[in-house]
């Protein structure tokens, strides 16, 4: 399965959860809820993953952790804020980075719509496409 057809899959769930939730809710009420709805899916789905940082060659276990991680390929960070910031794409991309994914999808929840919350990250470039 590729990237956008994976990507596709979780931003159906992303929806499902926001239908059902709406905004206001606090990022780990969305984040748990992601996480039972792409397990749903048949989808290998981690949570919480470390992610050490390598600093001169010496592995740091410096408390990095990705929120959601499917497939070992598609980043998620999950937010809910009232506008996502430069600081929440730098923090999608350094995951990506350490971690030399792909494709990261950066999405805040605290949207009337969701599609108004979702960014679509490829090696760099917001909302591109794979």
């Amino acid at each position: 399965m590729s990237e956008n057809e994976i990507s596709g899959i979780i931003i159906g769930a992303a929806i499902d959860v926001h239908k059902v939730l709406g905004p206001g809710l606090l990022e780990s009420a969305y984040k748990e809820c992601l996480y039972y709805k792409i397990l749903q899916t048949g989808l290998i789905v981690e949570k919480e993953r470390a992610m050490p940082l390598v600093f001169e060659g010496v592995k740091l276990e410096v408390g990095y952790r990705i929120d959601i991680l499917v497939e070992n390929r598609i980043v998620i960070e999950v937010k809910s804020v009232d506008a996502l910031n430069d600081i929440h794409l730098a923090q999608t991309l350094t995951y990506m980075k350490l971690g030399n994914y792909r494709l990261g999808l950066l999405m805040n929840f605290n949207v009337l719509k969701l599609k108004e919350g979702v960014k679509r990250v490829v090696n760099g470039y917001e909302n591109a496409t794979l």
